[in-house]
């Protein structure tokens, strides 16, 4: 592949629901460009984009694919991410070294849950887009009907830059409001035709004036004036607002007929932002010794600098690291620097990637996408820069997994090689966490949700050769006392020779520390020298309570009485009898369970306020307060038990038809209602 300068790179994410058909439009993307011979097809699993095993066998996209496509002089660097939503951390990381969007829409379903959302995603980090609506061979189409449907849900942005000729079956082209001419599929291909006679463009065509005069005051005059404008002025007023966000071109084809295609790529090539023309054509990153800003110019002359957003882990290959070029050029046997691992690393080669096709480069300049293999340590977020040219560029934010499950092995044998199978896959995908909760012996994997952790055992079964089965979380619940106890707990030994001796009188009662102790020994009646193992004895003690074996926090112990025998008294003699008034003191001092609490954030949309609402109360939760966000969303502040929301990812995507979202974190312990505390003691003391 040829060496592309960073004027003529585009980089671009293609979004939108699952089953749009972004795999499809990237094969014809592929084919009328003469990458392929004959276009791959995502029921049979022979498409570039979707080669991993899962994807295969699933018929859906889980990783983000790399295409670039070269286009009269321009590299077009598509990035063909996922729809479900469980894989959302693929976007979020395409989205980070994308200037641009192509939201593909299914002509049939209208605007779909993850049209909004791929919608919502580019308004937060202000990139041009356009919407290609697809399908418009299949089933029943209003266009019209669609185009009132985007503006209803997107604003006066949505501009139709394509008038569709003919409906389902009947759809043979479209008419490009913008150069004026029809675009028809003689059955292999779009041929340019004159402007149909029927069709009526000036009140669209009139639209697209009026946003044009909106970029620059010399055309707005030109417009009032009642003058034409020139070719070159279309072009340039239309790049300018869609670039700013004005302006959202809408156009329509079929990827399956390879209509609307040829019409996409100049599009793309025409008003999508090259690096340089978002964000001042800077990168704003810290000096790691000053930890203060630094901006960094966009420019082949700027020193080498760039950040890494994707990483795959191949059993065979290795480790394959995709990066985003800042700054500089890079080729390959460079010796760059990892700031954030202060590490330096070597570029054994610079490639981009087709699918999984490498392809090997000379070098990469800035605003360009490519990828390397055999980082030694770094990952994913992290960035690689010149040795003389320090700079951290702001990790990728991903959202935090908020579904758990535990895992096991298949076979007891295989537990190390589960958790170093799990670990490789963690380097690939930062949504998914990995960690084990040395209290209930649990190894943890947390994700996006059901369908995302399901397959990340499917994928360790097929890389890494590990059978594994998921199981429910165990919660971590403690116990503490309410009431107030003094006990004596006396340890006395005697086996010939030297005895065992050791007595104390200890007061138990409630704290809002998580453990206090307290010596009030008068006169020796228990050396200072055996008080330490009382301390000991009783923190060894407070790691199984009396009700179910759960831990006891906050309690105060005070250490106020006791005798010894100048003999047979020691230290395990003192700690045995700490632990035998720690069992007697708690039972009497009104023991009871505590569970954790989590405070959550949900962001849902206000129509399903009510549902979720009235799920929460079911859950035993509390809501705090609420914010309305400027996206036109609700955020709700809520507290509720962890052991109510195991599963809640599942049924907020059920109630806010996968619309809803949320993130929660522990807060405290409080005690658990009787009915419930009973059960769970059952069940723990079976």
């Amino acid at each position: 592949m040829k060496v592309f300068t960073t004027e003529n790179i585009r980089n671009i994410s293609l979004l939108g629901h699952r089953g749009s058909g972004k795999t499809s439009l990237v094969e014809s993307l592929l084919f009328v460009k003469d990458y392929i011979k004959r276009k791959g097809n995502v029921e049979d699993g022979t498409t570039i984009s979707d080669f991993d095993k899962e994807e295969v066998k699933r018929i859906f996209s889980i990783n983000t694919s790399l295409i670039p496509i070269e286009y009269d002089e321009v590299k077009l660097n598509f990035l063909d991410t996922p729809g479900y939503f469980d894989f959302v951390g693929e976007v979020v990381s395409s989205l980070r070294v994308s200037a641009s969007a192509v939201i593909v829409m299914d002509a049939t379903a209208g605007v779909e849950v993850g049209t909004e959302k791929a919608w919502k995603l580019l308004e937060e980090r202000k990139l041009p887009r356009i919407i290609f609506i697809n399908k418009m061979d299949k089933g029943y189409v209003n266009y019209p009907k669609l185009l009132a449907e985007l503006k209803e849900k997107f604003g006066k942005k949505i501009a139709p830059f394509c008038l569709p000729l003919g409906e389902k079956e009947e759809f043979k082209g479209f008419v490009n409001v913008v150069d004026m001419k029809g675009r028809i599929f003689n059955g292999k291909e779009c041929v340019d035709t004159p402007l149909p006679k029927d069709i009526d463009v000036s009140e669209i065509r009139n639209l697209l004036f009026e946003a044009i005069a909106e970029t620059d005051e010399v055309l707005m005059d030109k417009y009032f004036a009642g003058e034409e404008f020139s070719a070159e002025e279309i072009t340039t007023g239309l790049h300018k607002g869609v670039v700013n966000g004005d302006i959202v071109p809408v156009i329509v084809g079929s990827a399956q007929q390879n209509i609307g295609i040829h019409t996409l790529l100049e599009f793309l090539k025409r008003y999508m932002p090259c690096p340089t023309e978002l964000f001042s054509g800077e990168r704003i990153g810290k000096d790691p010794e000053t930890n203060k800003d630094k901006r960094v110019k966009i420019a082949d002359e700027t020193p080498f600098s760039a950040i890494v957003f994707k990483t795959l882990v191949d059993p065979f290959i290795g480790k394959i690291s995709f990066f985003k070029v800042n700054s500089g050029i890079i080729k390959k046997e460079a010796e760059v620097f990892n700031p954030i691992k202060n590490k330096k690393e070597r570029i054994a080669q610079v490639m981009t990637m087709q699918g999984n096709k490498q392809i090997e480069v000379e070098e990469l300049h800035a605003g360009d996408i490519g990828a390397t293999t055999k980082l030694q340590y770094t990952q994913t977020g992290d960035t690689i820069c010149d040795k003389n040219f320090s700079v951290v560029f702001n990790q990728i934010k991903f959202p935090k997994p908020n579904i758990f499950s535990g895992v096991l092995p298949a076979d007891k044998n295989d537990d190390e090689k589960l958790s170093t199978a799990l670990q490789k896959v963690m380097e690939e995908d930062p949504t998914f966490i990995v960690k084990r909760n040395y209290e209930t012996k649990q190894l943890l994997i947390g994700g996006q949700g059901e369908k995302h952790l399901y397959i990340i055992l499917c994928k360790i079964k097929n890389k890494f050769g590990v059978h594994a089965e998921l199981e429910d979380v165990i919660v971590s619940y403690r116990e503490t006392i309410l009431g107030k106890a003094e006990v004596e707990g006396r340890h006395k030994k005697q086996s010939g020779g030297a005895g065992q001796f050791g007595d104390v009188f200890i007061r138990f009662e409630h704290s809002d520390k998580d453990f206090e102790f307290v010596d009030e020994i008068k006169g020796g009646v228990v050396p200072k020298n055996y008080i330490p193992a009382v301390e000991k004895g009783l923190i060894e003690a407070k790691e199984k309570g009396v009700l179910a074996g759960y831990p006891v926090i906050n309690l105060k112990a005070t250490l106020y009485d006791g005798s010894y025998h100048p003999v047979d008294s020691n230290d395990l003699s003192f700690k045995l009898a700490a632990i035998l008034a720690f069992k007697s003191g708690i039972e009497k001092a009104k023991p009871v369970l505590l569970e954790p609490v989590v405070k959550m954030e949900i962001t849902i949309p206000e129509e399903y306020m009510g549902d979720v609402m009235g799920d929460l109360n079911k859950r035993r939760g509390r809501v705090l307060g609420m914010d309305h966000l400027e996206s036109g969303e609700q955020m709700l502040y809520v507290e509720v038990p962890e052991a109510e929301i195991l599963k809640y990812s599942i049924d907020l995507r059920a109630l806010t038809q996968g619309r809803g979202q949320f993130e929660y974190e522990f807060v405290r312990y409080e005690e658990v209602p009787e009915n419930i505390s009973k059960k769970i003691i059952e069940s723990r003391n079976k």
